[in-house]
């Protein structure tokens, strides 16, 4: 597909960029060439290509949910620049 530099500039004033005519004409050069090469991957038969989510296989680690004891309160907030109670004290954010 050919882009003239119309296009171009079109396509900038929607992204609001500002191109001077050369830079319009080189822009309409590059995006050509970058659908000219998205035309030549439509060609590819990908019939017999199974759609992934990763390119890498990846598996999930699942582990057993077991119920552990939890930390005392005074473990978890002994290092907490404030507690009060055994829980941790924080500056209000809404006045």
């Amino acid at each position: 597909m050919k882009i003239t530099s119309e296009d171009a500039k079109k396509i900038a004033r929607l992204a609001r960029l500002r191109l001077s005519d050369s830079e319009a004409a080189k822009a309409s050069e590059e995006l050509s060439a970058i659908l000219g090469y998205v035309e030549k991957l439509n060609q590819l038969d990908v019939s017999k290509v199974e759609p992934l989510a990763h390119v890498v296989p990846a598996k999930t680690p699942f582990r057993e949910d077991k119920v552990t004891s939890d930390f005392p309160k005074a473990e978890v907030t002994a290092n907490a620049p404030e507690a009060e109670q055994g829980m941790f004290r924080v500056p209000p954010v809404i006045e």
